[in-house]
Formats: structure tokens, C-alpha cells, sequence
């Protein structure tokens, strides 16, 4: 009596073990890929072998269409995703060209702020400090010597002009020795010619 109760509880547990069992092995074979549920289709489908020995995969039509179905979902959704990754590629280029063209004008502006601020305006047109310095001091050198060059001429011409003052000064002294040597011999010879016709009346 006892064996027999325990084979009616044995009978009764196994179906149960083995639904558990199939239950945990679905669940565990569960796979939403395409590529599971390949397997899966292949898993249950049932062979057929044919009277010339070609064997043949038998596959519920219904099955089939699932897949079928779940693979144009697949495609659709990563056709989707194709079309959003290139819309955000095609954002982030042009937002990259933007930034770059941005980057651009503020390295233009840059460069043109550094070379005002290293140049100087120079009759309208911005030359660098170093050539504004070397005209500025060319043209300083050039007026110092220009400045040289007149101090010499004046100091020149005023020893020039002395020398003549000299000169003409020593020249009227000789003028008026010979002036009064010529006036002293005339009145010599007047008395000389007057004392010879006093002498001739009185003889």
C-alpha cells in the first residue's frame, strides 16, 4: 500500500518537474534577435525527407510570417535609425563648418587686432613699430645732418665774411697810406713849383 502511494505521488510530480523543466528551457532559450529567433524557427520545425532522400525542413506558416514580419520591423527600425544618425551627422557637420568658419573669423580678427596694435599709421597707410621707428630716426638723422651741414656753411661763410671785412679793412688802411703819401707828394712838388717861380721873379 505504502509503494504504491509513493509511485501516485511520483506520477503526479514528474509532469509537473517536466513542465517546470520546459518552462525554464523556453524561458532560458528565449532570444528576440534575428539570430534567435532563426534558431528558434529551426529548433521546432520538423524534418521531412522525401521519397528521392532530400531532406526538408517543415516550417508553420505562421512562424514564418512572424519572422518575416519581425525582420521588415527590424529593417523599418534600422532604416529609422540610419536616417536619425545622418539628420545628427549632418547637424554636427554643419555646426562643425559653422564653428570653423567662426573659429576663422575670430583668428582673422585676431591677426588684425595684433598688427594694428604692433603698427602705427604712418601718412594713412599702418606700418610695423620697427619700420616707423627706422623712418623716424632716419629722417631724425637726416635733419641732424642736414642741421650739421648749415652750421658748417654758416661758420664758413662768417670766417669768410670776416677774412673780407679784414681784407677790405687793410685794403682802405692802404688806400688812404697812399692817398695821404700821393697828397703828401703833391703838396711836395706845389712847394717845390712854387719855390722855383719865386726864385725865376726874383731874378
Amino acid at each position: 500500500m505504502k509503494h504504491l502511494r509513493t509511485l501516485l505521488v511520483l506520477a503526479l510530480l514528474i509532469p509537473i518537474f517536466s513542465l517546470q523543466a520546459q518552462e525554464d528551457e523556453t524561458t532560458e532559450s528565449t532570444d528576440t534577435t534575428l539570430k534567435g529567433q532563426f534558431e528558434d524557427l529551426e529548433r521546432v520545425s520538423t524534418n521531412y525527407r522525401s521519397t528521392n532522400g532530400v531532406a526538408y525542413e517543415v516550417i508553420k506558416l505562421s512562424s514564418l510570417n512572424d519572422i518575416k514580419k519581425n525582420i521588415f520591423d527590424t529593417i523599418s527600425t534600422a532604416n529609422k535609425t540610419i536616417k536619425e544618425l545622418t539628420g545628427t551627422i549632418n547637424a554636427n557637420n554643419a555646426e562643425i563648418e559653422s564653428l570653423n568658419n567662426k573659429l576663422q573669423e575670430t583668428t582673422n580678427n585676431l591677426n588684425n587686432v595684433t598688427e594694428e596694435k604692433d603698427s602705427i599709421s604712418f601718412f594713412g597707410a599702418l606700418i610695423s613699430k620697427g619700420a616707423y621707428n627706422f623712418i623716424l630716426w632716419s629722417i631724425i638723422f637726416g635733419l641732424l645732418l642736414l642741421l650739421l651741414f648749415f652750421i658748417y656753411r654758416f661758420r664758413n661763410s662768417n670766417f669768410l665774411t670776416q677774412q673780407a671785412k679784414s681784407a677790405l679793412a687793410e685794403l682802405e688802411e692802404e688806400y688812404e697810406t697812399h692817398r695821404r703819401r700821393s697828397l703828401e707828394r703833391e703838396q711836395k712838388i706845389s712847394r717845390q713849383l712854387q719855390d722855383e717861380l719865386n726864385k725865376q721873379k726874383k731874378s
